[in-house]
């Protein structure tokens, strides 16, 4: 499951009995992630079912690995621009067929605690919103110049890639005539032996 861009997500699960259920978002670099987890049993009756959670970077490294677990949370800021994966599955140890967990997926401006700066900064109502709309812009305006920035590398590359192609097409065409007036002196040459013209 692909997570689309977004600042706060909670999802709900069904987890298979075998093999693993992830989610996936691409975020860029210098961003707080927060994710709180917890599985749960479909039958009320049943005490919570254990699982095994494993989030991993663009690279592959595991930034958080945990098993045995009914419920936890991890942060990290991010290092790399990329997706970032969470990996959920059900452990050995359940018995039970199947079973429901939920991630509360918080980037950017949702996992800063709003309560605590408006207590320091002994702000609140209208101006606290303000300071919000402001860390929303902050972010939009670092993941605008993050796209502007890959968008002049891709133009970079495009162009790069099309002088390339240039260059092989010429060459492509030069060996193409070569050949052809190599086969047009072999042609006459044969003819000429074989007195044929």
């Amino acid at each position: 499951v692909n997570i689309p861009y977004s600042t706060f997500l909670s999802i709900w699960f069904h987890l298979p009995e075998t093999g693993s259920k992830c989610l996936s978002e691409k975020i860029y670099t210098d961003v707080i992630v927060l994710g709180n987890y917890y599985s749960f049993s479909p039958s009320r009756a049943d005490p919570a079912p254990t699982i095994a959670v494993e989030v991993t970077s663009p690279l592959g490294n595991s930034l958080y690995h945990k098993e045995n677990v009914t419920m936890g949370e991890f942060s990290f800021t991010t290092t790399e621009e990329g997706i970032y994966v969470a990996c959920f599955r059900v452990d050995g140890h359940n018995s039970s067929g199947g079973l429901t967990a939920s991630i509360d997926w918080k980037i950017r401006i949702s996992t800063k605690d709003w309560e605590s700066v408006a207590r320091v900064e002994k702000i609140e109502g209208l101006e606290l919103e303000l300071k919000k709309l402001e860390e929303t812009v902050k972010a939009i305006r670092r993941s605008t110049i993050g796209l502007m920035l890959r968008g002049y590398k891709m133009q970079k590359v495009s162009i790069t890639t099309n002088a390339r192609v240039a260059r092989f097409s010429l060459m492509s065409m030069r060996v193409c005539i070569v050949v052809l007036a190599l086969q047009v002196w072999q042609l006459k040459r044969f003819f000429l032996k074989k007195k044929l013209v």
